[in-house]
C-alpha cells in the first residue's frame, strides 16, 4: 500500500467519528417494514410462521439502533405484537374509506395493493404505535422508506384518526406534530406544515390540526401549530392558510384565467 493511500484512508477514517451510524440499519428496518406489510395483509404469508421472523428481525433493530447498555429495547416486541391487531382493524377502515371515496377503486384488493396513499397510511401507522415505545430512530427510517416508494412524507410523531384517505399520495407532507382527526381526506401536494424551521420549535406544537370530516384539495398548504381547521370544511385546491377555519367552511383559491383565441 502506497503512502498517500495510506494517508486518505487514515483521513477517511479520522471522520468517521458516529460509532452508532450503521446503515445496516436502514436495510435491516427496510426488509422488517415489507414483512409487517405481508404479515398483515397477504393471503399466502403464514401469519405464525412470519410473526417469529419479525420477532428475530425485530432483535437486530434492537441491537443496532438501542445504544444503552442494558439494552431495556429488548422488551418492546410483545408490546408492539400486541398493538399489530387493533392497527391492522384500523388500517382495514382506512381500505374502507378509500373505497367509499375513490370512484376510480374498482376493489379493496386494489387498494390494498395498488394504492400508494394506502401503503403510506399502513406504515404510518406501524410507524406511530413503535413510536410510542422510545425508539425513534427505526420508526423514521420505516416512513422514509414508505416515503421513497409512495412520494408521501408522514412523520410517524404525527396523530391521525381513523377512516383516512389519501388520494394519488405524491408531494404530500404531513409534520410532526399535526393532529388528524377522523375522515378526513387529502388529495396529491398538500402540505401540514410548520409556519418557519427552528430547533428551539422541537416539542412543540407547530404544525395544524384537521378536525373531523375535511376534505383538502390539491397543493393545498396549510401551516401553523395554532392553526386549526373546523370540522366539515372543504379546503379548496393551492390555498395557503396560517389561520385557524371555523367549521363548515369552504375555502377557495380563486384566479383569473383569460382565453384568447390567436389567429
Amino acid at each position: 500500500m502506497t503512502k498517500e493511500k495510506e494517508l486518505i484512508i487514515a483521513q477517511i477514517e479520522k471522520q468517521k467519528k458516529n460509532p452508532n451510524l450503521k446503515l445496516k440499519l436502514k436495510e435491516r428496518t427496510e426488509y422488517f417494514t415489507k414483512l409487517l406489510f405481508y404479515t398483515l395483509f397477504d393471503t399466502d404469508t403464514e401469519v405464525a410462521k412470519h410473526i417469529d421472523i419479525l420477532e428475530k428481525t425485530f432483535e437486530e433493530l434492537v441491537e443496532l439502533a438501542c445504544w444503552e447498555t442494558e439494552k431495556p429495547c429488548h422488551k418492546l416486541w410483545e408490546s408492539f405484537l400486541e398493538k399489530l391487531p387493533n392497527i391492522l382493524q384500523k388500517l382495514n377502515l382506512d381500505a374502507q374509506a378509500f373505497m367509499k371515496s375513490d370512484p376510480a377503486a374498482n376493489s379493496i384488493e386494489e387498494v390494498y395493493m395498488a394504492y400508494p396513499g394506502f401503503y403510506a397510511i399502513a406504515i404510518y401507522r406501524l410507524s406511530h404505535e413503535l413510536l410510542k415505545f422510545g425508539l425513534p430512530l427505526v420508526p423514521r427510517l420505516m416512513t422514509e422508506y414508505s416515503h421513497r416508494l409512495t412520494g408521501t412524507d408522514i412523520n410517524p410523531g404525527a396523530e391521525i384518526g381513523e377512516s383516512f384517505f389519501i388520494d394519488h399520495a405524491t408531494g404530500i407532507v404531513i409534520g410532526e406534530t399535526v393532529i388528524i382527526k377522523d375522515h378526513v381526506k387529502i388529495y396529491q401536494g398538500v402540505t401540514l406544515g410548520g409556519l418557519y424551521v427552528d430547533r428551539k420549535l422541537r416539542n412543540v406544537k407547530r404544525h395544524p390540526t384537521v378536525e373531523n370530516n375535511v376534505t383538502i384539495y390539491a397543493n393545498a398548504t396549510i401551516l401553523g401549530g395554532n392553526t386549526v381547521i373546523g370540522t366539515n370544511s372543504t379546503i379548496g385546491g393551492n390555498a395557503w392558510i396560517t389561520s385557524s377555519v371555523p367549521e363548515n367552511s369552504i375555502i377557495s383559491n380563486t384566479s383569473e384565467i383569460k382565453i384568447k383565441k390567436v389567429i
